[in-house]
Order: C-alpha cells, then structure tokens, then sequence
C-alpha cells in the first residue's frame, strides 16, 4: 500500500463521502450518483481513484458492480496511525530544549 496515493485519494471531499458510504453497505455506481446529486461518470472516475488506490474493490452482480473498501488497506492504514499514535505519545514535548541535530553537533 502506497500511503500517499491513499491519503491522496480520501483528500478530495467527494470521495471521502463516497468511501464513508462504502463503509457503511456496498454501492454501485446509480446508487451512488442518486445518493450525492452528480453524474455517474463522476462517480465513476471518483471510484478509479479509489480503486487504484487500494481502497476499495468491485463485485459484478449481473450489469452492475457493487463497491466495498478493501479490509488489507485499512488493517494496514489503522497499523500506520497506531505506530505514528505511539511514536507521537513517546515524543520529548520540552520545549525548553532544543533536540535539533545541527544544535547537537556544536557542543
């Protein structure tokens, strides 16, 4: 999973709401174009993005794919903001101190 293209992806408004309703029960394209008012080619490229990103995946059910998140990207999207949690929770917050590399070097 490339962390940047996913962030990249939830960045842009409309496909964090699209992917907010993915979360909440699978969609197909109609479905979402009547629930947020834009055109299905809209939703379309939205979901391309997404796609591309490893967010989310399709399942034919006869003419219409239905859209669910992809498990292994948020499993691994939740195991990078846990580590980052820790390591920010582990953080020297004294700001009385400088613990500037190029300061460590002039003593």
């Amino acid at each position: 999973m490339e962390l940047d293209r996913v962030l990249k992806a939830l960045g842009e408004p409309m496909r964090l709401k699209i992917y907010q309703s993915l979360l909440e029960r699978k969609h197909c394209v109609r479905s979402l174009s009547k629930k947020f008012g834009i055109s299905e080619s809209a939703i379309s490229q939205h979901l391309k993005v997404m796609r591309e990103a490893g967010l989310v995946y399709g399942e034919k059910y006869g003419y219409h794919t239905h859209y669910m998140p992809t498990q292994e990207t948020l499993d691994c999207l939740l195991e990078i903001f846990t580590q980052m949690q820790r390591q920010s929770a582990n953080l020297n917050r004294d700001m009385s101190l400088c613990q500037c590399e190029f300061r460590m070097e002039e003593k």
